[in-house]
Parts: C-alpha cells; sequence; structure tokens
C-alpha cells in the first residue's frame, strides 16, 4: 500500500480524467445509494476472489465510509501479485469527508445517508 489519499486528491484525478479505479468496498445496496462518479463497487468480503480483476491498474484508489476499512483493502490490494507495479492508496476520511464537498452519484433521496 502507497499510503493515503486525500479527497480533494481524489477529486483532482477524476477530474484531470486520470487513469484511476476508485474501488468502492461497502456493500452493493449502499454503493447504489451513493458513490463517487465512477467508481466500482467490490464490496470487501468479495474482495480475495474479485482482486485479479484489478490487476494491470495503474493507480488503485479503495474507499469506505470513514476511510479505516479501506486501508485493509488497499493492503489486501497491494499484496496481490497483479497489482505489484500499480500505486494502491485508501482515500482518507472516506465518503464521509467526500459528501462534504463533492456531490455522490446514486439512489439516495435528501434525508438518506448513503454510507
Amino acid at each position: 500500500m502507497d499510503g493515503e489519499i486525500s479527497t480533494d486528491e481524489v477529486h483532482e484525478l477524476l477530474e484531470a480524467d486520470e487513469d484511476v479505479c476508485i474501488v468502492d468496498i461497502r456493500d452493493e445496496q449502499s454503493f447504489e445509494r451513493g458513490r463517487i462518479p465512477d467508481s466500482e463497487n467490490v464490496p470487501f468480503d468479495e474482495l480475495p476472489d474479485r482482486v485479479e480483476g484489478l490487476a494491470g491498474a495503474d493507480r488503485i484508489v479503495t474507499v469506505c465510509p470513514h476511510g479505516k476499512s479501506s486501508i485493509q483493502a488497499a493492503r489486501l490490494i497491494a499484496s496481490y501479485e497483479g497489482t505489484a507495479n500499480a500505486r494502491v492508496e485508501s482515500m482518507a476520511g472516506g465518503l464521509t469527508e467526500w459528501a462534504d464537498s463533492y456531490d455522490l452519484e446514486g439512489d439516495a433521496g435528501e434525508s438518506e445517508t448513503p454510507f
């Protein structure tokens, strides 16, 4: 794992259309309610079986509600042989911090929290 990345840095990567894979590790229902645009849902419990799908990515950022579980996910991804050359980071502050500054895509109503 290459450390943590701020929500602002992730936003800048997406705005610059950089080649980055955003991996949201929440369950599918939470992901559908609210997510970072262009992110991919790989629930944490499915990650060991699906990590090979991330092989060949140059940069991977893991995302969770508060930025804690995504650290574990980033470590797991970074330990996989197929991602050995990738830069793997966890988004500090998670979706809670993201939602303070940026919009989420999804089905959540204004009163419903997607986390």
